[in-house]
């Protein structure tokens, strides 16, 4: 990396007069709470700015070109992999107050919104004129929608509808230079030149800062059911899910939790056979009353089929929202009882998730970790929680942690389904990307970022 130069009284005053003082952040304390994300990394950085427009934004950025100070983009802070956090000091550039839902064209069927918007308020917000935003990421109730199109997040129900990238029409970002561009429309198709909306996406606020985005809407369902299912062995559920979605039935959500999840968020679920069974499936469709309940059917007779020791259907509201509020909890649960715990973020094809599920404990035994494995099953899109009652085991489990992303590597899989690269995971990229590919991804962010300011020490290793 180049060398960078420290927050000088110089520099700060300038990017006081930039940005104003209202968004300059400097205490000590505060600075605290911006030093890393929901994983492990953290470093302080020298100062925060607060932004609450794009021209802020531009101003800082122009100044860190001059100055050669870095600046690491922020949302929420929700994200796993490091992404957030500023790794060469620096600035930290929060875009939280950047939060307005500026409208709602029913019409168009589009939301045009700021990035530090929470994406369940936006949820709701369109649920009020009977429209839908699919994408919810399991922290949709703290997360941003920024983050989410950082990222490409997905979520349960992207087994139907995709994950944020196929909502993103189009975005405002500001580029490292500090100059401002606009990419895609407004409109459901466009084809003009290059498609930077779609490279922005997803990459992690390494190649620009999203200001602003225009994001397509959907009619609400008329109605959403649900189905649980409890299995005695794992396999079987991944075998159940396999067997519906090659049938032709696409649930709206596809989620699983194993055993051990079960039994460290049993005291939420409303369901004796948690006690039990080996595993859990949480199905729901949505759509026409009629043709969901005959859906529902057919998809609970196929677990059944698959060996399913019990069907619950349509659980009520209150069932189903302690059902969904169980599986949010378990990483929570999971963090709080061990000392070490490693997450990671898998995703293989739908022929092969039992067979990877099948294979969890063979890893247990060979590297002495235990594996708490939960998900969205509907895409093959797995959490591996891997855990270790001390700490000094941690050299062993990320032995562990590469001889699974191998396997997962050559069941056709991928080694980030939804949690990206970030720091954590940028060691392993050379694991699943060619050098020709990973020397192509380091010229589109010379092209971008030739000073190397905006989020550096993300996705690749040394330059």
């Amino acid at each position: 990396m180049p060398p960078y130069s420290p927050i000088t009284p110089e520099i700060l005053n300038e990017i006081k007069k930039a940005v104003g003082l209202n968004a300059v952040v400097r205490d000590s304390e505060k600075l605290h709470e911006f030093e890393k994300d929901a994983g492990e990394d953290a470093r302080l950085p020298e100062l925060v700015v607060e932004a609450t427009s794009s021209r802020q934004v531009s101003d800082l950025l122009r100044l860190a070109n001059r100055y050669s100070f870095p600046v690491t983009p922020r949302g929420l802070g929700t994200g796993l992999s490091g992404g957030a956090v500023p790794l060469f000091g620096g600035v930290v550039l929060s875009l939280a107050k950047m939060n307005r839902i500026l409208s709602i064209e029913k019409d168009n069927l589009i939301a045009v919104v700021e990035p530090g918007v929470i994406t369940l308020d936006l949820q709701n917000a369109v649920k009020r004129k009977n429209l839908f935003y699919p994408p919810d990421p399991a922290s949709l109730d703290t997360c941003s929608i920024g983050g989410n199109a950082a990222t490409n997040a997905g979520g349960p129900s992207c087994v139907k509808y995709g994950t944020t990238r196929d909502y993103v029409l189009g975005l405002e970002a500001v580029l490292p230079s500090g100059e401002i561009i606009e990419a895609g429309v407004r409109a459901r198709k466009g084809v003009v030149g290059y498609d930077l909306r779609h490279l922005l996406l997803g990459s992690e606020g390494t190649l620009g800062v999203i200001t602003n985005l225009i994001l397509k809407l959907i009619p609400h369902p008329q109605m959403i059911t649900t189905l649980v299912a409890f299995f005695p062995k794992l396999t079987s559920a991944m075998d159940a899910v396999t067997a519906m979605l090659v049938r032709g039935h696409v649930p709206c959500a596809v989620e699983f939790l194993d055993d051990r999840c079960l039994e460290i968020t049993g005291d939420l679920l409303p369901f004796e056979e948690v006690r039990s069974t080996k595993a859990m499936l949480i199905i729901e469709t949505d759509g026409a009353q009629r043709v969901i309940e005959k859906e529902m059917e057919a998809i609970g007779e196929i677990c059944m089929e698959q060996g399913a020791v019990n069907v619950v259907m349509a659980p009520d509201s209150l069932k189903r929202a302690r059902m969904w509020e169980a599986r949010r909890e378990v990483s929570l649960r999971i963090e709080e009882r061990f000392p070490l715990y490693l997450h990671e973020d898998i995703v293989v094809p739908i022929g092969k998730i039992a067979d990877l599920v099948g294979c969890l404990r063979e890893f247990e035994k060979v590297y002495g970790i235990k594996i708490y494995s939960f998900g969205h099953a509907g895409d093959g899109n797995i959490h591996v929680n891997i855990t270790a009652e001390d700490r000094k085991c941690r050299d062993r489990a990320e032995e562990g942690i590469v001889a699974l992303l191998k396997r997962v590597l050559s069941m056709g899989g991928t080694i980030s389904g939804e949690h990206g690269i970030g720091i954590a995971k940028k060691r392993f990229l050379p694991m699943e990307l060619s050098t020709e590919s990973i020397r192509i991804q380091k010229e589109i962010k010379q092209i971008f970022d030739p000073l190397r300011i905006l989020n550096p020490g993300k996705i690749f290793e040394s330059p």
